[in-house]
């Protein structure tokens, strides 16, 4: 029992460690808003990840995948989600360019209402539960581990319960490597280069889920 929860960790690791739009959100928040925004922004990640685990216990994420239409019209979902956080972050990146041509003092000054908790763990919510590469990635992940004699869907759901609660804290890592580098990130030049790449990185991610399997 323990060489396979173990194994699972292992597998967790491994599929948290690939770059994706999880961990481009997260390291995005973190630095606007910094470890408040950052945590809130895992979680609501963690969040996702438990929900699709769930419906892929219940067998909800077998009909998604089934079913071409549904999938296509929560890929469509996802891009747009990640299309609006890339402009988002590329409009912030112009603003303190600015704000450098005007010699403006150089301070954090993002819009509040993307660095606050609430909005971050919402964001990292819904760019997961819109990512329909996930649901079908639980579906085919979770029951790899399910011990031969175990009752299914007890088993999904509490190994759900171990992935989602394992990455809230790996990913609490890059909150915390982040806020390490507090002082570094507060310049406004390094900042608005951070903005460009993750506003490039969502669109990219975003043209990738709508050319993807089309």
């Amino acid at each position: 029992m323990l060489a396979s929860l173990l194994t699972f960790l292992l597998a967790c690791t491994a599929v948290a460690a690939v770059p994706g739009q999880s961990t481009a959100l997260i390291i995005r928040q973190s630095i606007r808003g910094g470890k408040r925004a950052g945590v809130a922004t895992v979680l609501g990640n963690e969040s996702g990840v438990f929900i699709w685990g769930c419906a892929a216990a219940f067998g909800f994420t077998a009909l998604l995948a089934a079913s071409k239409i549904a999938y296509d019209g929560m890929r469509v979902v996802g891009a747009c989600v990640l299309l609006w956080f890339g402009i988002q972050s590329l409009r912030a990146a112009r603003r303190m360019k600015r704000e450098e041509a005007a010699q403006l003092p150089d301070e954090i000054d993002d819009d509040h209402r993307t660095k606050g908790a609430w909005w971050s763990y919402r964001a990292g919510l819904f760019t997961n539960l819109a990512n329909p590469k996930a649901a079908v990635f639980a579906m085919s992940f979770l029951p790899q581990f399910v011990p031969a004699h175990a009752p299914k869907l007890a088993a999904m759901i509490l190994l759900a319960v171990i992935w989602s609660v394992y990455e809230v804290f790996y990913y609490s890592l890059y909150v915390w490597s982040v806020q390490r580098m507090r002082a570094f990130f507060s310049r406004r030049k390094v900042r608005r280069r951070m903005e460009q790449i993750s506003g490039t990185v969502m669109l990219g991610l975003a043209a990738r889920m709508v050319v993807e399997n089309s």
